[in-house]
C-alpha cells in the first residue's frame, strides 16, 4: 500500500495526538545528547572569555572523565526508575494520566540542569529528567499503538524513534551554535520549554480506546475511537480485535455495567467478559511466570538490549569528543548532519516495517551496523578522516533502518494487552541499563583500548545479536493477535 494513501484518510485530530504525545521521546533523545556537543565547555576543558548570562552562577563546572560519566549516565538510572514504574501505572490508570505525569519531570528537571553551580545538582536534574524519559519511551509507543490504524502501526509506531532521533538533532544543533560562555545552560532549559509544551497539548487529548475497552467502558471506547478516525469512519473491524463482535455487544456490556442485577443475569456473557477484561492485566513476575508471555519478554528485551549494545550512543553522547582529534571543528557539524540523517533515515524507512516485515528490517540495520562498526574502528585506527566520517554517516543510517523503530513496535505486537505493560518496562529497563553501561563505560573503555577498537566489541555484539533475532524473534506483520504470531491457538472469552 502507497503510505500517501493512508494519510487522506487520517483526521487531523489523529495527528495532533501522534505528535503531542512523541514529545515525550523527543525529550528522551534531546537529554540523552544534550551534553555531547558542549561537554568541554561544560567541563571547563575550553573556557570563553564573553560575559555570563548569570553572574552568580559559574561558567562552568570541573569534571573529570569519571565524573562526566556520571553526570552523563545517572539520566540512565533515572530512566530505568521510569519505565519500571510506567508500565504498571498505565495499566492500571491510563495512558493519557501517565503521560501528564511525565511532563512534570520534564519541566522540573532541566531547572535543575540549566541552574546547576555543581556536579550534585547536575546530577539532580540529570535524574529527574530520566524520569520522564524513562516513563515516556514506555507508554507512548503503547498509546501510539492503540491509536493508530490496525494495518498501518508499524508505519505510525516508527515515530517514536523518528521523534526520539528530532530530539537528538535538536539538541546538537543548539549545542553547534551554543557551546560557548554560560549559552550552554540555555540548551539545558530549552527541555523545560518543550516539556510545558506538551504539558499544555494533553489536556485535549484524549485516552486510548482500547485501553477504554479494556477497562469495561465499550461504549466510551467507540466514541472515542470515532472523534480519532472521524465519524464517518468505518471502526467495526478494528473494534472486534477488541474482542467485542458487534456494536450491539458494546451496547449490552456498557448497559450492563450500570444497570441493576436482574439486567446482568441477563447479559451474563458480556459482564463475565467486562469483568475478565478488568482483572486480565499481568504483572511482572506474571508475565516470566505465563507460558505465553516469557518467550515474548525475553525477545523484546534482547531486541532493546541490542539497540544499545550494538553503540548507537556511542555516537550520540560521545561522538563530538570521540572524533574531535580526528576531524578538529568538524566533529561537532558532523553530530549535527548525523542527526539529521537520523530522522531522514527513520521517516524514510518508516513503511519498510510494514512492507518487508519487523524482523528483516531489524537483520538488515543490525548487519549494517556491524559492518560500520568494523570500517569506525579502522578508519579511527588508521586516522582515515573520510572512511570515519563515511562509517559514522552509515553506522547511523542503519540503525534507523531497523534496530532504532522496531523494537518499540515489537513491544506491543508480540503479546496481548494484558501483558503489554508489564513487558515495557521489562524492555525499557533492559534497554536503560545497557545504555548506562555504554554511558558510564564507552570513555573508560574507549580510553583503555586506544582510539577506535571499541568499535570491534560492538561487531561482535551485532554478529551475536544478529544470530539471535534470527532464531528467536518470530514475525508479527500482518498478525492481528499476539496468539497468531506465536502460533497459538487463539484464546476465547466464554
Amino acid at each position: 500500500m502507497d503510505p500517501r494513501s493512508w494519510f487522506k484518510d487520517l483526521t487531523g485530530y489523529f495527528i495532533y495526538l501522534l505528535l503531542i504525545s512523541t514529545i515525550g521521546p523527543l525529550l528522551f533523545g534531546f537529554h540523552l545528547a544534550e551534553l555531547n556537543a558542549p561537554q568541554d565547555v561544560v567541563t571547563c576543558v575550553k573556557r570563553s572569555v564573553s560575559a555570563s548570562l548569570l553572574p552568580s552562577l559559574p561558567q562552568c563546572i570541573p569534571m573529570n572523565p569519571t565524573q562526566f560519566g556520571l553526570v552523563s549516565s545517572i539520566f540512565t538510572l533515572g530512566g530505568l526508575v521510569g519505565a519500571l514504574a510506567a508500565g504498571p501505572l498505565s495499566a492500571r490508570y491510563g495512558r493519557l494520566p501517565t503521560m501528564h505525569a511525565t511532563t512534570v519531570f520534564f519541566a522540573v528537571g532541566p531547572i535543575f540542569e540549566a541552574l546547576a553551580p555543581s556536579i550534585a545538582v547536575m546530577t539532580v536534574g540529570r535524574f529527574i529528567s530520566g524520569l520522564g524519559a524513562g516513563a515516556s519511551v514506555v507508554v507512548v509507543p503503547i498509546y501510539i499503538s492503540e491509536i493508530a490504524p490496525p494495518g498501518e502501526k508499524g508505519f505510525f509506531g516508527s515515530f517514536t524513534q523518528v521523534m526520539i532521533n528530532f530530539g537528538i538533532f535538536v539538541t546538537q544543533l543548539l549545542g553547534y551554535f551554543l557551546s560557548k560562555g554560560q549559552y550552554w545552560r540555555i540548551i539545558l532549559g530549552v527541555g523545560g520549554a518543550i516539556g510545558l509544551v506538551q504539558t499544555a497539548g494533553l489536556f485535549v487529548a484524549v485516552e486510548s480506546p482500547k485501553w477504554m475497552a479494556d477497562q469495561g467502558k465499550p461504549a466510551l471506547a467507540k466514541k472515542t475511537l470515532k472523534r480519532i478516525r472521524g465519524h464517518a469512519a468505518n471502526i467495526e473491524e478494528e473494534v472486534v480485535g477488541w474482542g467485542i463482535e458487534s456494536q450491539g455487544d458494546m451496547e449490552d456490556e456498557e448497559q450492563t455495567l450500570l444497570d441493576n442485577e436482574d439486567h446482568v443475569s441477563q447479559h451474563g456473557g458480556s459482564s463475565s467478559k467486562t469483568k475478565q477484561a478488568r482483572t486480565q492485566v499481568l504483572g511482572f513476575v506474571e508475565v516470566l511466570r505465563s507460558p505465553d508471555t516469557n518467550k515474548a519478554v525475553f525477545a523484546v528485551t534482547m531486541v532493546m538490549v541490542a539497540q544499545q549494545l550494538c553503540g548507537i550512543n556511542s555516537i550520540v553522547m560521545y561522538g563530538v569528543s570521540l572524533l574531535s582529534d580526528l576531524l578538529a571543528a568538524n566533529s561537532a557539524l558532523l553530530n549535527v548532519l548525523v542527526a539529521v540523517l537520523n530522522v531522514i533515515v527513520t521517516i524514510s524507512c518508516a513503511p519498510l516495517s510494514d512492507k518487508l516485515g519487523r524482523k528483516t528490517c531489524l537483520l538488515l540495520s543490525i548487519a549494517g551496523m556491524g559492518t560500520n562498526s568494523l570500517l569506525l574502528a579502522i578508519g579511527i585506527m588508521r586516522h582515515i578522516p573520510v572512511l570515519s566520517a563515511v562509517a559514522v554517516l552509515l553506522f547511523v543510517a542503519s540503525f534507523g533502518l531497523g534496530l532504532g523503530p522496531v523494537p518499540f513496535i515489537l513491544s506491543s505486537e508480540l503479546v496481548g494487552p494484558e501483558a503489554v505493560g508489564a513487558t515495557q518496562s521489562w524492555a525499557l529497563a533492559a534497554n536503560w541499563i545497557s545504555t548506562f553501561a555504554i554511558a558510564q563505560f564507552f570513555p573508560v573503555v574507549n580510553q583503555k583500548l586506544g582510539g577506535g577498537k571499541v568499535y570491534f566489541i560492538f561487531a561482535g555484539m551485532a554478529a551475536f545479536f544478529a544470530a539471535l533475532v534470527a532464531w528467536w524473534v518470530p514475525e508479527t506483520k500482518g498478525k492481528r493477535t499476539a496468539d497468531e504470531v506465536w502460533g497459538r491457538e487463539a484464546r476465547r472469552v466464554d
